[in-house]
Protein backbone atom coordinates (compact mmCIF):
# COMPACT_ATOMS: atom_id res chain seq x y z
CA UNK A 1 0.00 0.00 0.00
CA UNK A 2 2.64 2.35 0.85
CA UNK A 3 4.55 1.26 -2.24
CA UNK A 4 1.86 2.28 -4.22
CA UNK A 5 1.40 5.70 -2.78
CA UNK A 6 5.24 6.25 -3.63
CA UNK A 7 4.84 5.51 -6.61
CA UNK A 8 1.69 7.31 -7.14
CA UNK A 9 2.99 10.63 -6.07
CA UNK A 10 6.57 10.09 -8.00
CA UNK A 11 4.19 10.22 -11.66
CA UNK A 12 2.15 12.87 -10.49
CA UNK A 13 2.51 15.87 -12.13
CA UNK A 14 4.71 19.05 -10.13
CA UNK A 15 1.49 21.46 -9.64
CA UNK A 16 3.78 24.65 -8.30
CA UNK A 17 6.88 25.67 -10.54
CA UNK A 18 10.08 24.17 -9.37
CA UNK A 19 13.08 26.20 -8.04
CA UNK A 20 14.99 24.57 -10.86
CA UNK A 21 12.29 26.06 -13.37
CA UNK A 22 11.89 29.30 -11.58
CA UNK A 23 15.88 29.65 -11.74
CA UNK A 24 16.05 29.31 -15.55
CA UNK A 25 13.12 31.60 -16.02
CA UNK A 26 15.03 34.50 -13.92
CA UNK A 27 18.16 33.60 -16.34
CA UNK A 28 16.09 33.85 -19.34
CA UNK A 29 14.35 36.78 -18.66
CA UNK A 30 17.20 38.13 -17.66
CA UNK A 31 18.81 38.13 -20.43
CA UNK A 32 16.46 38.80 -22.64
CA UNK A 33 14.85 42.08 -21.41
CA UNK A 34 18.23 43.52 -21.43
CA UNK A 35 19.44 43.06 -24.23
CA UNK A 36 19.67 45.40 -27.09
CA UNK A 37 16.11 45.77 -29.27
CA UNK A 38 13.51 47.87 -30.43
CA UNK A 39 12.07 48.49 -26.84
CA UNK A 40 15.36 49.70 -25.20
CA UNK A 41 16.41 51.73 -27.67
CA UNK A 42 13.51 53.64 -28.28
CA UNK A 43 13.40 54.14 -24.45
CA UNK A 44 17.06 55.71 -24.29
CA UNK A 45 16.24 57.63 -27.37
CA UNK A 46 12.75 58.90 -25.72
CA UNK A 47 14.63 60.05 -22.24
CA UNK A 48 17.62 61.34 -24.47
CA UNK A 49 15.55 63.59 -26.56
CA UNK A 50 12.60 64.41 -24.37
CA UNK A 51 13.43 63.45 -21.33
CA UNK A 52 13.15 60.96 -18.55
CA UNK A 53 9.80 61.90 -17.04
CA UNK A 54 8.35 61.48 -20.90
CA UNK A 55 9.95 58.48 -21.64
CA UNK A 56 8.26 57.00 -18.19
CA UNK A 57 5.12 56.32 -20.48
CA UNK A 58 6.82 53.91 -22.54
CA UNK A 59 8.90 52.16 -19.79
CA UNK A 60 5.19 51.31 -18.28
CA UNK A 61 3.57 50.82 -21.51
CA UNK A 62 6.45 48.05 -22.60
CA UNK A 63 5.40 45.99 -19.54
CA UNK A 64 1.16 46.37 -20.76
CA UNK A 65 2.08 45.14 -23.91
CA UNK A 66 4.14 42.23 -22.90
CA UNK A 67 1.55 41.20 -19.89
CA UNK A 68 -1.00 41.27 -23.02
CA UNK A 69 0.84 39.57 -25.18
CA UNK A 70 2.09 36.27 -23.25
CA UNK A 71 -1.29 36.11 -22.11
CA UNK A 72 -2.70 35.86 -25.69
CA UNK A 73 -0.03 33.69 -26.17
CA UNK A 74 -0.38 31.32 -23.25
CA UNK A 75 -4.24 31.39 -24.56
CA UNK A 76 -2.87 29.43 -28.54
CA UNK A 77 -2.87 33.22 -30.08
CA UNK A 78 0.67 33.33 -30.56
CA UNK A 79 0.59 29.34 -32.23
CA UNK A 80 -2.03 30.48 -34.56
CA UNK A 81 0.00 33.73 -35.35
CA UNK A 82 3.11 31.71 -36.18
CA UNK A 83 0.90 28.45 -37.83
CA UNK A 84 -0.14 31.21 -40.12
CA UNK A 85 2.33 32.76 -42.94
CA UNK A 86 -0.15 35.30 -43.89
CA UNK A 87 -0.93 36.55 -40.48
CA UNK A 88 2.55 36.29 -39.68
CA UNK A 89 4.09 38.46 -42.47
CA UNK A 90 0.97 40.83 -41.80
CA UNK A 91 2.57 41.32 -38.23
CA UNK A 92 6.16 41.32 -39.16
CA UNK A 93 5.10 43.76 -41.92
CA UNK A 94 3.27 46.43 -40.05
CA UNK A 95 6.22 46.53 -37.12
CA UNK A 96 9.00 46.73 -39.44
CA UNK A 97 7.27 49.85 -41.23
CA UNK A 98 6.73 51.11 -37.98
CA UNK A 99 9.95 50.90 -36.74
CA UNK A 100 11.66 52.38 -40.16
CA UNK A 101 9.21 55.13 -39.62
CA UNK A 102 10.37 55.72 -36.21
CA UNK A 103 14.33 55.00 -37.04
CA UNK A 104 13.16 58.27 -39.59
CA UNK A 105 12.02 60.60 -37.32
CA UNK A 106 14.60 59.90 -35.03
CA UNK A 107 17.20 60.90 -37.73
CA UNK A 108 16.17 63.72 -38.43
CA UNK A 109 16.15 65.32 -34.92
CA UNK A 110 19.39 67.25 -34.54
CA UNK A 111 19.27 69.67 -31.31
CA UNK A 112 16.79 69.67 -28.54
CA UNK A 113 15.18 72.22 -29.69
CA UNK A 114 13.92 70.54 -32.65
CA UNK A 115 12.84 67.35 -30.94
CA UNK A 116 9.53 69.31 -30.65
CA UNK A 117 8.98 70.15 -34.63
CA UNK A 118 10.39 66.43 -35.30
CA UNK A 119 7.26 65.36 -33.42
CA UNK A 120 9.47 62.11 -31.84
CA UNK A 121 7.11 60.63 -29.22
CA UNK A 122 5.48 57.75 -29.10
CA UNK A 123 2.06 57.41 -27.16
CA UNK A 124 1.75 54.75 -24.18
CA UNK A 125 -0.83 52.25 -26.10
CA UNK A 126 1.72 52.58 -29.10
CA UNK A 127 4.02 51.66 -26.91
CA UNK A 128 1.39 49.03 -26.01
CA UNK A 129 0.48 47.97 -29.68
CA UNK A 130 4.54 47.99 -30.40
CA UNK A 131 4.63 44.89 -28.87
CA UNK A 132 1.88 42.76 -31.32
CA UNK A 133 3.99 44.18 -34.20
CA UNK A 134 7.86 42.78 -33.21
CA UNK A 135 7.82 38.93 -34.27
CA UNK A 136 10.77 38.66 -31.72
CA UNK A 137 8.06 39.26 -28.77
CA UNK A 138 5.99 36.32 -29.95
CA UNK A 139 8.64 33.84 -30.73
CA UNK A 140 9.55 34.87 -27.32
CA UNK A 141 6.13 34.73 -25.48
CA UNK A 142 5.64 31.25 -27.27
CA UNK A 143 9.11 30.26 -25.83
CA UNK A 144 7.94 30.97 -22.54
CA UNK A 145 4.95 29.38 -22.96
CA UNK A 146 6.44 26.10 -24.39
CA UNK A 147 9.47 25.82 -21.60
CA UNK A 148 7.29 26.31 -18.52
CA UNK A 149 3.62 26.17 -18.97
CA UNK A 150 3.22 23.10 -21.14
CA UNK A 151 5.11 20.39 -20.14
CA UNK A 152 7.45 17.72 -22.29
CA UNK A 153 4.73 16.28 -23.94
CA UNK A 154 3.05 19.49 -25.17
CA UNK A 155 0.15 19.50 -23.04
CA UNK A 156 -1.03 21.70 -20.72
CA UNK A 157 0.85 21.26 -17.07
CA UNK A 158 -1.24 20.59 -13.92
CA UNK A 159 -1.09 24.25 -13.15
CA UNK A 160 -1.04 26.25 -16.23
CA UNK A 161 -2.74 29.54 -15.39
CA UNK A 162 -0.48 29.73 -11.73
CA UNK A 163 2.54 29.48 -14.23
CA UNK A 164 0.97 32.07 -16.88
CA UNK A 165 0.88 34.45 -13.67
CA UNK A 166 3.99 33.87 -12.76
CA UNK A 167 5.52 34.44 -15.94
CA UNK A 168 3.72 37.60 -16.54
CA UNK A 169 4.49 38.93 -12.70
CA UNK A 170 8.38 38.30 -13.65
CA UNK A 171 7.95 40.10 -17.13
CA UNK A 172 6.42 42.41 -15.96
CA UNK A 173 9.20 43.74 -13.86
CA UNK A 174 11.95 43.03 -16.17
CA UNK A 175 10.31 44.84 -19.47
CA UNK A 176 10.39 47.65 -16.70
CA UNK A 177 13.32 47.58 -14.80
CA UNK A 178 15.55 46.73 -18.53
CA UNK A 179 13.49 49.72 -20.07
CA UNK A 180 13.82 52.05 -17.05
CA UNK A 181 17.68 51.29 -17.21
CA UNK A 182 17.92 52.46 -20.57
CA UNK A 183 15.53 55.32 -20.31
CA UNK A 184 18.09 56.67 -17.07
CA UNK A 185 21.40 56.38 -19.54
CA UNK A 186 19.53 58.70 -21.95
CA UNK A 187 18.48 60.82 -19.68
CA UNK A 188 22.00 60.95 -17.92
CA UNK A 189 23.28 61.55 -21.10
CA UNK A 190 20.80 64.59 -22.11
CA UNK A 191 23.25 67.24 -21.05
CA UNK A 192 26.19 66.02 -22.84
CA UNK A 193 24.13 65.64 -26.01
CA UNK A 194 22.95 69.38 -26.06
CA UNK A 195 26.37 70.04 -27.21
CA UNK A 196 27.26 70.49 -31.05
CA UNK A 197 26.00 67.88 -32.99
CA UNK A 198 26.41 65.02 -30.54
CA UNK A 199 22.80 64.52 -30.56
CA UNK A 200 22.12 64.09 -33.95
CA UNK A 201 25.03 61.69 -34.05
CA UNK A 202 23.54 59.39 -31.28
CA UNK A 203 19.68 59.75 -32.84
CA UNK A 204 21.46 58.18 -36.15
CA UNK A 205 23.20 55.69 -34.24
CA UNK A 206 19.76 54.25 -32.53
CA UNK A 207 17.74 54.91 -35.62
CA UNK A 208 20.89 52.29 -37.72
CA UNK A 209 19.80 49.81 -34.44
CA UNK A 210 16.36 49.98 -35.39
CA UNK A 211 16.77 49.67 -39.17
CA UNK A 212 18.80 46.60 -38.11
CA UNK A 213 16.26 45.15 -36.10
CA UNK A 214 14.04 45.60 -38.94
CA UNK A 215 15.76 43.70 -40.95
CA UNK A 216 16.89 41.01 -38.68
CA UNK A 217 12.81 40.68 -38.04
CA UNK A 218 12.75 40.18 -41.60
CA UNK A 219 14.85 37.24 -41.48
CA UNK A 220 13.21 35.65 -38.74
Amino acid sequence: MAATTVDADVVAPTRHMSPAELTALLVFCTAMSFSPGPNTTLSTALAANLGLRRALRFCLAVPTGWTLLMAASGLGLGTLVMQLPLLRWGITGAGVAYLLWLAWRLAGTRTLSDVDASRLQVTFWQGVALQFLNIKAWMLALTLTAGWVVNAAGQPAANPGERLLIICAIMVGFAFSSNFTYALVGSLLRAWLAEGTRLLWFNRALALVLVATAAWMVTV
